[in-house]
């Protein structure tokens, strides 16, 4: 056989070999699978929590209208055999699970499980939380959180796809607004109700924060406590324009996981120089990231319709903003961020 003929032969193997491969990984293509998933009381007067459970799928995924928002998801697809970590997502106050879902689809095609909570009595349907006196509001948002963690590491389909390593389950935590308190509060933040006082009689500049803040702080105080609300097996957490005033300096500086802090340059419902420049003070060697042009909606989905909030309309940007192109790059930024803290 002539060395010309050889050479064809070989090069149309390799063609072969190569259109073998893409079709292999085009099958391999990741998406983003949606379940529902119901962390269940563990006590008298508690509520079960509802999640909206995004993982990786190797099911085609297509966009799902879903009220205001539309994930891109599998519903109910086959879950990867493994993953590599639980991430929590809590959302803001008065929010949704489906809130920050291209967050979460990102996540989950990167191979975590991410489990968006819908805080009990607190979300778009019910604000009952923050009627309670006394700092409930800041004990129970991140008592839900660890819930739903328990529910999951004990759950017994999702348990065994956890990565685990020496230190236990691969956990991660992700808040926007009240959720960025939330998990600043699991990484060992302690909420100080009498800054809230202090802060909202000098401060006239915090205006939305401290119309929430008066509600939450008024008698009772004494009947809340605050003590065990870090949760061990949160590993890493992002703050996205966090609730940061309530939580006392010292409480701020005993965080050593791997922390990250995001906040809009034009944010007026939690003005940074408040809350996340005030996180960023406090705790040691966290990464700050300031926003440009950015308001306090910036890290959320844009809603298919308008979405009334104290700070105007949640789906409206500052003149030049886009959302669009800031939460793609915000995706690949956590993504790499709980890479590297996770892994």
């Amino acid at each position: 056989m002539s060395a010309k003929i050889l050479a064809r032969l070989h090069f149309a193997k390799a063609g072969l070999i190569a259109a073998a491969l893409l079709a292999a990984s085009q099958a391999l293509a990741t998406e983003a699978g949606l379940r529902r998933f119901v962390a269940p009381a563990q006590s008298r007067g508690q509520e079960s929590i509802n999640v909206a459970l995004f993982y990786p799928t190797q099911d085609d995924a297509k966009p799902i209208p879903m009220g205001p928002f539309t994930p891109t998801v599998a519903i109910n697809g086959k879950p990867d055999a493994k993953v590599k970590g639980l991430i929590v997502l809590s959302h803001g106050n008065a929010g949704s699970e489906l809130g920050h879902s291209g967050l979460a689809e990102a996540l989950a095609k990167n191979g975590y499980l991410v489990a968006a909570i819908k805080h009990p009595g607190d979300n778009w349907q019910d604000q009952s939380l923050l009627g309670v006196p006394g700092g409930y509001y800041f004990s129970e948002r991140p008592r839900q959180a660890s819930r739903a963690i328990d529910a999951i590491l004990s759950d017994p389909e999702w348990m065994p796809r956890i990565a685990v390593d020496a230190h236990g389950p691969r956990v991660g935590a992700v808040g926007h607004s009240a959720g960025g308190y939330t998990v600043l509060a699991l990484a060992g933040g302690t909420p100080d109700l009498n800054r809230i006082v202090s802060h909202c009689k000098t401060s006239s500049d915090d205006p939305i924060f401290c119309s929430m803040g008066r509600r939450v702080t008024i008698s009772g105080a004494e009947k809340v406590s605050f003590e065990g609300l870090r949760d061990s097996r949160v590993r890493a957490v992002t703050a996205l324009a966090p609730a940061g005033v309530v939580f006392s300096a010292q409480s701020l500086a005993t965080i050593s996981i791997p922390a990250t802090i995001y906040a809009g340059d034009k944010d007026t419902f939690l003005v940074p120089r408040y809350h996340a420049e005030w996180v960023r003070q406090n705790v040691v060697n966290a990464d700050y990231h300031a926003i440009q042009n950015a308001g306090h909606y910036a890290f959320m989905d844009t809603p298919g319709m308008p979405i009334p909030s104290p700070d105007g309309d949640v789906g409206a940007n500052p003149e030049g903003f886009d959302r669009a192109a800031f939460l793609k790059q915000l995706a690949t930024a956590l993504n790499q961020f709980f890479d590297r803290a996770l892994q």
